[in-house]
């Protein structure tokens, strides 16, 4: 049998990536945090004041920058950056370098390379509509931008980041709307995805319906 590829695709604050990785650890499948990596780009880029509409920098970077993740932690050139890849300056920015075409098309490279000859999970935006359009498990997990909001908001009082709910929505229906309306990869839901919505569900309830989806691919 191929291998296994299941890919999660949501907006920001969907919970993807915490279902993402529960069902790795039991199913013992690879976890690609894709948005982990449009995340390391654009900490790059920032850091070193590099202008996005500079094409021909943001590609020099492409080229040069050592991505990395090992379980829960993300290295950029060998520094864990895992902390500050989730931080508000990162959130506010972060579409705006996924939708550079020269840098979706690096990364989807680098996602499909990561990928080869395991058994995957991966979430993002599209997984299941460009990185594995032949996935043979395909979830676009939604919620209300409201639930979605809220989730992202206890994040940051955990971390005792200082910002107020309503920013944090005004930047979650801003993310969506940047990812949408791309002409490079839109955030848009697979004709053969299954859509779910968590807004009213617990993690356990996500997981045991994902969950039947793979038994039934396996």
């Amino acid at each position: 049998m191929n291998n296994l590829i299941v890919a999660i695709d949501g907006p920001a604050g969907s919970g993807k990536s915490t279902i993402a990785k529960l069902l790795a650890k039991k199913y013992d499948l690879t976890y690609i945090d894709t948005g982990a990596m449009y995340r390391m780009i654009t900490l790059y880029l920032l850091e070193n004041n590099i202008d996005i509409n500079d094409l021909k920098e943001v590609e020099r970077v492409l080229n040069t920058v050592n991505l990395d993740m090992q379980g829960d932690k993300f290295y950029l050139d060998n520094v864990d950056v895992s902390t500050k890849i989730r931080e508000k300056r990162i959130n506010d920015n972060v579409s705006k370098v996924a939708s550079i075409k020269i840098v979706r098309s690096n990364l989807v490279d680098l996602q499909r390379k990561i990928s080869n000859n395991k058994d995957v999970i991966l979430d993002g935006r599209d997984v299941g509509t460009v990185i594995f359009p032949n996935a043979q498990v395909k979830i676009f997990l939604i919620a209300s931008p409201e639930e979605r909001a809220r989730r992202r908001y206890n994040e940051f009082l955990e971390k005792k980041t200082e910002i107020t709910y309503d920013e944090v929505l005004k930047s979650i229906k801003e993310r969506d709307h940047i990812d949408s309306t791309r002409d490079e990869s839109p955030f848009v839901k697979a004709d053969d995805a299954i859509e779910l919505d968590s807004t009213n569900l617990t993690i356990e309830d996500v997981i045991n319906f994902i969950s039947k989806e793979i038994e039934k691919a396996k």
